[in-house]
């Protein structure tokens, strides 16, 4: 049985190796540290029974703008090993950040870059998880690939505990 749960720092080396074991982009620690640290509430692991990090999510909510509390989340980067990919562990992942994102900072959307050629995350977001190509960035990837920006809007897909808001 697989635990989708929060991320937390002892999860962060595992994290990163499976980054590195499926992904071409890999970041330094500092940067799992920075999301982990800013936005604790957001990022989430898949754990097999072992206690063996197999996926993670990696999200931050939006904060280029100037506003005090931005409406807008997205999705650093998403990875599950091969061997436990066809599970529907990507789609938990991304609904339990998506959730989190509207409870904890009232998101109103969320976006993420995936690769042109990625065609097989490309049709998990496009098809299982209704992202919109919002437009494409030329040479996005450090190797020069182009991206798509998707972007899916969260308003009225987790409603907030009516008891937990302050009127």
């Amino acid at each position: 049985m697989i635990t989708v749960r929060q991320a937390q720092a002892k999860d962060l080396i595992e994290m990163q190796i499976c980054n590195i074991t499926n992904l071409p982009e890999n970041y330094q620690m500092k940067y799992y540290l920075y999301h982990l640290a800013t936005w604790p509430e957001l990022s989430y692991v898949a754990e097999n029974e072992q206690g063996r990090i197999v996926g993670y999510v990696l999200t931050k909510m939006n904060d280029e703008d100037s506003s005090p509390m931005p409406e807008d989340g997205h999705i650093t980067s998403l990875s599950v090993l091969r061997s436990y990919r066809r599970l529907g562990l990507a789609e938990r992942l991304m609904n339990q950040a998506q959730r989190a994102m509207v409870e904890v900072f009232g998101a109103k959307s969320v976006s993420l870059h995936v690769r042109i050629s990625n065609h097989a995350a490309y049709a998990l977001y496009k098809n299982t998880l209704k992202f919109d190509v919002d437009h494409t960035e030329a040479k996005y990837y450090a190797d020069g690939e182009d991206a798509y920006m998707m972007k899916r809007s969260l308003t009225g897909l987790y409603p907030m505990e009516m008891d937990s808001m302050d009127f």
